[in-house]
């Protein structure tokens, strides 16, 4: 009996966490021009900026999103690494089509860059 409850236990966990993510899609880029949030402050490499449908006014400003691989966007099969990786929001990228414009450095951690735009899910 012991066991049945320590099974629902973990399978409840998991359904919650499942629930807490959004999915949206997921770019990278290479060169770091502007910032909204910090005032060109450097704030390592483990960032990312993201589009008009999460900017909200600046209220993602220094929010920690964890974000994960679901798959392939384009034909590029199997682009997802099998991680996730923890970003600061840091900038908005205005028009940009995808949800969250990843540095390359946290790009790399969930999947190959030679995907250039994947399926996330984040928290």
């Amino acid at each position: 009996m012991e066991n049945y409850s320590l099974f629902f236990v973990g399978m409840v966990a998991c359904l919650i966490s499942f629930a807490l993510a959004t999915l949206g899609i997921a770019t990278f880029y290479t060169k770091y021009v502007r910032e909204h949030c910090f005032l060109n402050q450097d704030q390592g490499k483990m960032i990312a900026s993201v589009g008009d449908a999460l900017w909200g006014n600046r209220i993602v400003c220094g929010k920690i999103f964890t974000v994960t691989c679901m798959g392939p966007q384009n034909p590029v099969p199997h682009p997802c690494i099998g991680k996730s990786v923890t970003v600061n929001i840091i900038d908005h990228y205005p028009g940009c089509p995808s949800t969250i414009d990843l540095s390359q450095e946290a790009f790399t951690i969930i999947a190959s860059l030679v995907a250039g735009v994947i399926n996330v899910d984040y928290k």
